[in-house]
C-alpha cells in the first residue's frame, strides 16, 4: 500500500504525459511558472556578474541535482569525501542541515573525531554523515561561506564538499557533480510545484561531472545523449548505481542482507523520492507486506510510530524496514528503533571508481 503523501508524486508522474488539460497542471502552472521566472532571473544575475559568488581560500565541490530529491546525493557526499580522505586531504562536508533546531546558526556537527550534536540540533541528513564518516568533520548552517569559514579555521579543512549545492550559487565552487536519474533525468519536465524539476535542464552547462544514477538492477541501461546536449565543453558522464549493502539492526549492527530472504517486509520512507526506495526493495526480491511513504525529512510522531506498527502486525509483516536516514529520525522512539532495520545504499560507481577519483583529485591539483 502507498499512502497519502506518494499522491502528490502520483499526480507528477500521472501528469507526465499529460498535455497540461488536467486540474492538477492547471492548479499549478502559474506558481511554476513564477517560480521559474524567480530562477531563472537569479541565474541571470549570477551568469553575468551581476551578483557575485564569494569565494573560499580552499577547493570547494559541490553535490547536486536539479530534480527535488531522489538521486542519491547523500551516498555520493560520504563517497567522496571517504575517496578525499583516502587521498591524504582534509576534507570537511557543509550542509545546510534541512529542519533542524536553530536554523539560523552554523554549529560544528562533528569536529573529525566525534559527533557533538544530535540529529535536532544538526539534522537529519549531517548527523547521518557524521556517524558514517567518524574522521570527517561536518558543519551545518544556511550560509555555506560561513560554514566553510569554520571548517577552515577551525578544523583545518584543505577542500570542501558542498552537499546539495548545486543551486546555492551563493559561493563559488571549483567542481559541480551534479547527479541525475538515469530513468527519468528530468523528471516529467516541469518545474516545481507544477513538477520535480528545480532547475530547467539548461542548468546543466553549469555541471562539470555528471552521474547518472539508478537502482543496481537498472542502472547503466539508458543513453545518456538526451543529458549529453545541455553540458558544457568538457564536461563528463559517469554512471553509477545505488548499491544495497547491509542491514543495521537497532544496535547499529550490519546485517547481511540474505536475512530478507523468505520474509514479508513492510517498509517506509520519508526521503525525496520514497518510491525509489521501494523501488530498491522490489530489485532485492523483497515480499513486500505493505509500504507507507511520508514527507521529506518528516517528524515522526508517536501517532505514525503507532500506525506504523499496526499496519505491519496487520500486513503480516515478518520484519519492519525503512531508509538510514529514517531511522535517524526515529531516535526518540529506542522501543520501535530497536525492533526494526535500516537498509545502508551506497553508491557505486559503474564506470570505474578509479577514473571518478582521477577525475576529482586532478581538477583540485589544478584549481590549488
Amino acid at each position: 500500500m502507498i499512502k497519502g503523501h506518494e499522491m502528490i508524486r502520483k499526480l507528477w508522474d500521472e501528469n507526465a504525459d499529460d498535455p497540461g488539460r488536467s486540474l492538477f497542471s492547471r492548479l499549478l502552472r502559474l506558481p511554476a511558472a513564477l517560480y521559474g521566472a524567480a530562477s531563472r532571473g537569479r541565474n541571470v544575475a549570477y551568469d553575468r556578474g551581476l551578483i557575485r559568488a564569494r569565494r573560499l581560500p580552499r577547493p570547494v565541490i559541490s553535490i547536486g541535482n536539479i530534480t527535488a530529491g531522489g538521486t542519491g546525493k547523500t551516498p555520493m557526499t560520504v563517497m567522496l569525501a571517504g575517496l578525499l580522505k583516502e587521498a591524504g586531504q582534509n576534507p570537511a562536508i557543509l550542509s545546510r542541515g534541512y529542519g533542524r533546531e536553530g536554523s539560523g546558526r552554523v554549529i560544528v556537527v562533528a569536529d573529525g573525531s566525534q559527533t557533538l550534536r544530535g540529529p535536532r540540533e544538526a539534522g537529519d541528513e549531517p548527523f547521518l554523515m557524521a556517524n558514517l564518516l567518524p574522521g570527517v568533520p561536518v558543519i551545518a548552517g544556511p550560509s555555506r561561506f560561513l560554514a566553510g569559514q569554520t571548517a577552515i579555521a577551525e578544523l583545518a579543512a584543505d577542500v570542501l564538499v558542498l552537499d546539495d549545492g548545486f543551486q546555492h550559487r551563493g559561493l563559488h565552487r571549483d567542481l559541480d557533480i551534479v547527479l541525475l536519474d538515469e530513468a527519468r533525468p528530468f523528471g516529467n519536465g516541469r518545474l516545481l510545484p507544477r513538477g520535480s524539476l528545480r532547475e530547467l535542464p539548461g542548468a546543466l552547462r553549469r555541471a562539470d561531472l555528471v552521474i547518472m544514477t539508478g537502482s543496481a538492477e537498472g542502472a547503466g541501461s539508458k543513453s545518456p545523449a538526451g543529458v549529453q546536449a545541455f553540458l558544457k565543453e568538457g564536461a563528463c558522464i559517469l554512471r553509477g548505481r545505488h548499491q544495497p549493502v547491509a542491514l543495521i539492526d537497532g544496535g547499529m549492527t550490519a546485517r547481511p542482507l540474505t536475512l530478507l530472504a523468505g520474509k514479508r517486509i513492510y517498509a517506509f520512507a520519508g526521503i525525496g523520492n520514497p518510491l525509489s526506495f521501494r523501488r530498491t526493495l522490489e530489485g532485492l526480491g523483497t515480499d513486500l507486506a505493505g509500504f507507507t511513504a511520508f514527507p521529506d525529512h518528516h517528524a515522526f510522531s508517536a501517532r505514525d510510530i503507532a500506525r506504523l506498527t499496526e499496519e505491519a502486525r496487520r500486513a503480516g509483516a515478518d520484519l519492519i524496514l525503512t531508509t538510514d536516514k529514517d531511522g535517524v529520525r526515529i531516535r526518540d522512539f529506542p522501543e520501535f528503533r530497536d525492533q526494526i532495520f535500516r537498509l545502508r545504499i551506497e553508491l557505486e560507481i559503474i564506470s570505474g571508481r578509479e577514473k571518478f577519483a582521477s577525475h576529482i583529485l586532478g581538477k583540485l591539483e589544478k584549481n590549488r
